[in-house]
């Protein structure tokens, strides 16, 4: 067994839709299994030294979708264990999921549409969700995006009615962390 092999299987990968508590679960699970966090869209603004909403609007979504994977695989170098937290789109290509699964075990965190509205309705930074019918756009996307997120994961923790440790609970039981 390779070393990049062993070391993935240390590491877990959050995905899911924006909403869905990735960066949230990511850090109290940072400090459960006592491993770092990185957030690929922190990691993106860091490089690009502005905002994934000036990403969009002076480079485009491509352009942010190719520094995802530009991000991922300098990640796939890092031979150190820890928790990944990734944007809602991220795994709709293809090469991403391919990355994700040479990174670590793959956990999609499922959420409804109404919970993502009810916690996103007066997000201004999401340029997914800008527009006249957000709630209509979040059910658009969450439709397009939930089979490809499933396909995608390792494991499926469905976050609603739970609370933050019985969602740590079961990402720990289910991983093998």
């Amino acid at each position: 067994m390779g070393l990049a092999r062993k070391r993935g299987n240390m590491n877990i990968v959050l995905i899911g839709f924006m909403g869905c508590g990735k960066s949230t679960i990511g850090v109290k699970l940072s400090y459960f299994l006592r491993q770092p966090l990185i957030d690929t869209d922190k990691q993106i603004e860091r490089n690009a030294g502005c905002s994934i909403s000036e990403i969009f609007a002076k480079q485009g979504e491509e352009c942010f979708r190719q520094m995802e994977t530009q991000c991922l695989e300098k990640l796939l170098q890092d031979k150190s264990s820890f928790i990944l937290s990734t944007g809602g789109g991220l795994p709709m290509r293809e090469e991403n999921v391919k990355l994700l699964k040479q990174i670590g075990k793959v956990v999609l965190l499922r959420v409804n549409a109404d919970t993502v509205y009810e916690r996103l309705k007066n997000d201004t930074t999401r340029p997914l969700l800008q527009g006249d019918n957000p709630r209509e756009k979040i059910e658009e996307l969450l439709t397009y995006r939930e089979p490809v997120y499933e396909a995608s994961a390792d494991v499926i923790v469905d976050v609603e009615g739970k609370s933050f440790r019985e969602i740590l609970d079961e990402i720990k039981e289910r991983t093998g962390a």
